[in-house]
């Protein structure tokens, strides 16, 4: 039969629908359910503002791969998935649709293939969320046989998991883990309300940086410039603008301040009471001088393109003795004559600016930027290398340099040690100011610009000391996959403040005591996998009886309430049965919000023993070689590629092409390549399934033991693997590693022997069970050919040590290893300028250490790599003591090639018996290069020693 991956993909996918194969649940009888083993496998539930790519698809294959794993390890295992449409980008992506936005049109029509006729059903935010949950990622995860129990979805919408969540947030509210006040957070000056990284289109990496105003005066009125370096207020030389941007005047808590347009808005959300008066040009200000507060010395403003209006207050100050940009901007104002006549400079008096140093540090000279843009070659403000020396300086002096007499009670000191005493002290004579800015543009899914704002907000409380540390104990009780991650969630453990957890509006749950406000998307997705145990369940409870009490019930027991609810009790039963969750797999950018939140409120709401148990991390996806974007249309969609390749194929190839914590590259061309292989898996497997030799094991050949002791080792590499999530390395083993053992054993064996078709058949049910985590559909058509089971119910094999056998591994090595000898001798024979007559031999004479140098190995064996305790025991025998450096020699070369080795392995080359191994093998070299193969002995078949060690015999080719 040919392999035809859609028609019978489509089978079987039928079938587990019509059987409902992975709807999981406890055993019905007490007794029996404590009995199982159960695993809770859980990964982000979707966000479908959007379709399905093949990144999301290696997002949620890998999960399933474990969970059909534990399946065959005899686990009771639930998968189970939902749906996350909490918040504004699906809202935001609607309002682009109706305003008829061609970028958002084009990835609908272009990337998605949403048909022009239904358009106008993604109209409404859960019409849209709809036909992206059905039509992508359901559609999708079915196609690719994930093994979902799809009684238990939701949406974060739903009014039963509303009721959840609320009981969650009056919970944590109780409890003292929320609280009301003022916060910085990231706010969407389009939608007009606070936003949290999965609400953002860019800068989602962005940081608050609170800066430092240094309110400069021109006459009455306030010119404030924004520093994160206040300590260099001193060596302030003059000011740049940008000309051309627009500037208010305005009156800031009753003063008169000059800022740009954009720091108006800013400052009124942070807390500034601003009222414009009128509006003018940065030209205003150039040429202009304004009084430094610190040093009470004027400086002029020059007009500059650099400046960004955008960013802080649009006014800067130039410290050109600790800034490489601005050594290089102030010697460029200097050389440009012209443009500084436009504005009516003097160019004298710019001419007249002298670099200010106000710090000394050890490798720079007394005008610290002088030298390292000297020292970089630096001759324009456009040379690349400006910034890293700009850098470069900042961290120099921000770590070693000591400040000036100048700075009186501060002279002497490390910026490091001084800088915030210094910036608070002038703070308090009103000098200084704050204002917070991000360190890059945050740009929101909406379109708006996103900007730092001070809200009087509800605030979840992670920097509580004692809930730091309950999270912590959270990290250490935990699996982390890989290892070095952990670190990571304990880094942002210490470095989180309070979270803002409130939204003005969207889709979700609305605040229990507010509802003007809604739950956002990264807060109300804490502990939804608790929900899971129980979704499909709830649905038989009226919403109205979900309340406070209802949940504590469920979560808390009987003792937590005074009059508990009987079917809260028995969710209760389920939830434990399942909890705590096994593994969850997530991406690697998640450790700094979701996954550490999940952690932080777990270790808050259920006790120890309902922690997570385990977190996998996965890495990102490449599209030949290029990251993916829909916004883009640079993304493979799962249905095309199934379409193309096969379910199968898809999912192998996102499996075996890294490790789940690794970025991976989806390449066309290496999928096809993926494709070809797995057909000719099933070719191979065909003419197993076909002749598939007899039931009761016969007799087996040297070869036969060998490929049973080696697929042993596979599984032992598989089941190891799988342990630690390795899919790669599991697959690899699985399929690759094993082919290579397969292609030596068909060229070495005649397989029309009844003992190897029996070898083969017990290789190939071996193997689809091995690889049904993977390739389910294949594994299981061609399992239940060979059986009459599906792979995914038998069980996952065990090593049967019955079957291992080191000693003839290691035979058959060295008959590979003589093989690769014999055609290595015969290229160098071709390759000779005349004929050579051997290079086609008659006979082949391979001879074998003699004795004496085989019990030399065997000492080393048992000894070890140690060359002065192998000579001292070997000297101890008079007869090698009598071949004097022969047997030096032989020490060291054979200690070189024992070293490095595992003792196991030398335990098993010391016991071959190598000449009879070759003369086992003797038909098939001589079938291998048609000659006649004679197998000698040093010292016993030959009179003269031959240059043979042991496991590496002297070859002779000889022609008649």
């Amino acid at each position: 039969m040919d392999y035809d991956p859609q028609e019978l993909e489509t089978r079987w996918r039928r079938r587990w629908a019509e059987e409902g194969r992975y709807e999981a649940d406890p055993a019905a009888d007490a007794a029996d359910a404590a009995d199982e083993d159960p695993t809770f496998i859980t990964v982000p539930y979707p966000y479908p503002s959007g379709g399905m790519h093949i990144g999301h698809a290696r997002t949620y294959t890998v999960p399933d791969v474990y969970a059909r794993y534990r399946r065959q390890r005899g686990d009771n295992v639930l998968f189970p998935i939902a749906w996350h449409v909490t918040g504004t980008p699906i809202i935001g992506a609607v309002e682009r649709l109706k305003k008829g936005e061609e970028e958002q049109l084009s990835v609908l029509r272009d990337t998605y293939n949403v048909a022009e006729d239904t358009l106008q059903d993604l109209e409404t935010p859960m019409g849209y969320a709809r036909h992206f949950i059905e039509d992508h990622y359901k559609k999708g995860m079915k196609d690719l046989g994930l093994s979902i129990d799809w009684r238990r979805e939701f949406t974060t919408n739903d009014e039963r998991y509303s009721k959840f969540v609320t009981w969650q947030y009056e919970t944590l509210r109780d409890r003292g883990r929320l609280e009301k006040g003022l916060h910085p957070v990231k706010y969407c000056t389009n939608e007009e309300q606070p936003v949290t990284t999965h609400d953002l289109l860019e800068g989602e990496e962005a940081e608050f940086q609170e800066y430092t105003l240094v309110r400069f005066g021109r006459g009455d009125t306030v010119v404030p410039m924004a520093t994160l370096r206040p300590e260099t207020v001193r060596g302030v030389t003059n000011a740049y603008i940008d000309p051309d941007a627009d500037y208010v005047i305005a009156d800031v808590d009753d003063e008169e301040w000059f800022v740009s347009a954009p720091a108006v808005e800013k400052l009124q959300l942070q807390g500034y009471e601003v009222v414009p008066k009128r509006t003018v040009s940065g030209e205003h200000l150039v040429g202009e001088y304004v009084t430094n507060p610190i040093t009470g010395d004027d400086v002029l403003v020059l007009p500059a393109e650099f400046v960004d209006a955008e960013n802080a207050t649009g006014v800067v100050m130039s410290v050109p003795a600790h800034s490489p940009d601005d050594y290089v901007a102030l010697q460029e104002a200097k050389a440009d004559d012209e443009r500084l006549a436009e504005y009516g400079i003097d160019p004298a008096d710019v001419d007249a600016i002298d670099p200010v140093p106000i710090l000394s540090i050890e490798g720079y000279g007394e005008i610290p930027a002088k030298t390292a843009v000297e020292a970089a070659g630096i001759e324009s403000s456009t040379d690349p290398a400006l910034e890293e020396a700009t850098q470069e300086l900042y961290n120099s002096e921000f770590h070693q340099g000591r400040l000036n007499d100048e700075y009186g009670e501060f002279a002497g000191e490390v910026v490091e040690d001084v800088r915030d005493r210094f910036r608070d002290a002038h703070r308090e004579t009103g000098a200084f100011g704050t204002m917070q800015e991000f360190s890059e543009e945050v740009v929101c899914r909406c379109g708006g610009d996103v900007v730092v704002a001070e809200q009087d907000t509800w605030f979840l409380r992670y920097n509580d000391e004692d809930w730091k540390q309950a999270a912590h104990d959270a990290v250490a009780e935990m699996e982390a996959i890989p290892e070095n991650t952990r670190g990571e969630y304990d880094h942002t453990i210490d470095w989180l403040n309070e979270w803002p957890c409130i939204r003005n509006y969207g889709l979700g749950t609305r605040l229990p005591w507010d509802e003007d406000f809604v739950i956002e998307p990264l807060s109300d997705s804490t502990i939804y996998m608790a929900y899971y145990t129980i979704a499909h369940r709830l649905r038989e409870i009226p919403t109205e009886d979900l309340d406070r009490e209802f949940f504590d019930a469920l979560f808390y027991g009987a003792d937590a309430v005074d009059d508990p609810d009987e079917r809260a009790l028995e969710l209760r039963a389920e939830w434990r049965y399942w909890y705590p969750v096994t593994y969850r797999f997530s991406a690697n950018d998640l450790i700094s919000n979701h996954l550490t939140f999940y952690l932080f409120h777990h270790a808050e709401l259920f006790d120890t023993e309902q922690w997570p148990e385990g977190i996998v991390i996965m890495g990102m996806g490449l599209l030949e070689g290029e990251k993916m974007s829909s916004s883009k249309g640079h993304v493979v969609l799962p249905g095309k590629a199934i379409d193309e390749y096969g379910a199968d194929t898809v999912r192998f190839f996102l499996l075996n092409s890294a490790e789940p914590w690794q970025d991976y590259d989806w390449r066309a061309e290496q999928v096809a390549s993926v494709r070809n292989q797995l057909e000719r898996f099933w070719t191979r497997a065909q003419d197993v399934v076909d002749v598939p030799g007899p039931e009761e094991r016969p007799e087996l050949a040297t070869e036969d033991r060998w490929l049973l002791s080696r697929l042993q080792r596979t599984v032992a590499k598989v089941t190891d693997a799988m342990e630690g999530s390795e899919t790669r390395t599991a697959s690899q083993a699985a399929f690759y590693d094993f082919e290579e053992d397969l292609r030596w054993y068909r060229r070495r064996t005649d397989r029309s022997r009844p003992a190897a078709r029996w070898t083969l058949r017990e290789v190939l049910e071996t193997r689809l069970r091995l690889l049904a985590p993977f390739i389910p559909f294949l594994t299981n058509e061609l399992h239940e050919e060979l059986t009459g089971t599906p792979a995914e119910d038998a069980p996952w094999p065990e090593v049967d040590a019955a079957l291992l056998d080191s000693e003839i591994e290691v035979a058959e090595s060295q008959i590979e290893r003589v093989v690769e000898d014999i055609q290595g001798i015969q290229q160098s024979l071709e390759n000779a300028e005349e004929d050579v007559p051997e290079a086609d031999p008659d006979r082949i004479r391979v001879t074998v250490a003699a004795d004496w140098k085989q019990e030399v190995f065997a000492t080393i064996a048992e000894i070890g790599a140690d060359q002065g305790a192998v000579m001292s025991e070997v000297m101890q025998d008079p007869a090698l003591r009598e071949r004097g450096n022969a047997v030096n020699d032989l020490v060291g070369e054979l200690i070189e090639f024992a070293r490095g080795r595992a003792d196991a392995d030398l335990d098993a080359l010391a016991a071959v018996d190598e000449a009879a191994a070759y003369e086992r093998a003797a038909d098939f070299l001589g079938r291998e290069f048609d000659a006649d193969i004679v197998v000698q002995t040093e010292g016993q078949d030959v009179e003269a020693q031959k240059q043979a060690v042991p496991f590496r015999p002297a070859i002779e080719l000889e022609a008649e």
